[in-house]
C-alpha cells in the first residue's frame, strides 16, 4: 500500500506537511527524528489524516493534488 498523509505540528499547529510513503508508522518517526529538512522545524508532528492506495501512480497524483493550492483548500475544509 501506498500512503499519503498529512502531518501536524504538535508546537506548530498552524504548519503542516503532506508526503507519501510505503511505511506511515516509520516515516512518522523519521519526521519526528529530525530526519527531513523541511519537518525537523516543526517537530514533533502527529498524523492528522492519511489515505491508502493500492496503485502508486495514484498515490503520487493525489498527493501531486493535495500540494496544489485547490487540493490546500481541498484538505483544510474535508480533511
Amino acid at each position: 500500500m501506498y500512503y499519503v498523509y498529512i502531518l501536524q505540528s504538535i508546537n506548530h499547529p498552524d504548519r503542516y506537511y503532506t508526503g507519501l510513503t510505503e511505511n506511515l508508522e516509520n516515516r512518522l518517526k523519521s519526521h519526528n527524528h529530525g530526519q527531513s529538512t523541511y519537518t525537523n522545524k516543526y517537530k514533533p508532528w502527529k498524523i492528522k489524516t492519511y489515505i491508502a492506495f493500492s496503485e502508486k501512480q495514484r498515490a503520487l497524483d493525489f498527493e501531486r493534488y493535495i500540494k496544489s493550492p485547490s487540493g490546500r483548500a481541498f484538505a483544510k475544509k474535508r480533511l
